[in-house]
């Protein structure tokens, strides 16, 4: 038992050690940093002045809009990853992910700790004129075509934007978007009731049982004028 312990312990301590190097590291790649009380380099601005590792942002409020504070990753000076947002009481507003400094993925939303909405982004490698997407067909879920299109923005609404009831989970509206635009189906356009008016539907003239099984007997013989009891001649 003592053995074990002993391995655990120089385990903990090698673990430890490396951890001690690569903060080393981080810092002395590092020309400004701040330590938190956990030992944490945090707010690293390299030499070429780019903001580097785990970051915390404070904004305080301004002109009427309330402050927070943010805390993930930068990456060359871009945003990456997963980044959570509290307001100045700790309480949590938001958790969004980024890529290449721009939204990526699902983005959640708070209020008073429950869950408010959802938003779906896609973010564009910033290098790239062009990219070739995959758009879903709104009206069948099973198909999907792609699409090459030239790159205007970073970062574009895409996938489907979820709205929730105030404490709860309940869904009271969905939204679906293709490349920023508002996915309407087909189902939901409403037709204009003039087109409706200006469509002749042609009505079919029914035939007696009577008349039918007279022209039976008749068939072959010569033409006989019968009246179908209708007003026309």
């Amino acid at each position: 038992m003592i053995k074990i312990n002993i391995i655990v312990m120089k385990l903990f301590l090698m673990l430890l050690a490396i951890l001690l190097v690569v903060s080393n590291n981080l810092s002395a790649q590092c020309k400004s940093f701040r330590v938190n009380e956990r030992g944490d380099t945090l707010n690293c601005i390299d030499n070429d002045n780019h903001k580097q590792g785990k970051w915390i942002n404070h904004y305080d409020e301004v002109r009427g809009e309330p402050g927070f504070e943010e805390e993930g990753e930068y990456k060359n000076n871009l945003k990456e990853g997963k980044w959570r947002k509290f307001d100045l009481g700790g309480e949590l507003i938001a958790i969004e992910n980024y890529k290449w400094g721009n939204k990526n993925g699902i983005q959640q939303y708070f209020y008073q700790g429950e869950i408010e909405h959802e938003e779906s982004w896609r973010a564009i490698d910033p290098d790239r004129k062009y990219d070739t997407v995959d758009v879903p067909d709104v009206n069948d879920q099973y198909k999907v075509y792609q699409k090459v299109v030239k790159v205007e923005s970073y970062a574009v609404k895409e996938g489907v934007w979820k709205y929730y009831r105030p404490g709860s989970l309940s869904l009271i509206k969905t939204e679906t978007y293709v490349l920023d635009k508002l996915q309407v189906p087909k189902s939901d356009f409403v037709t204009n009731p003039s087109d409706t008016a200006k469509t002749k539907i042609p009505v079919k003239k029914v035939v007696p049982a009577q008349v039918k099984e007279f022209e039976k007997k008749n068939s072959g013989k010569k033409s006989v004028k019968y009246q179908d009891g209708s007003t026309g001649y």
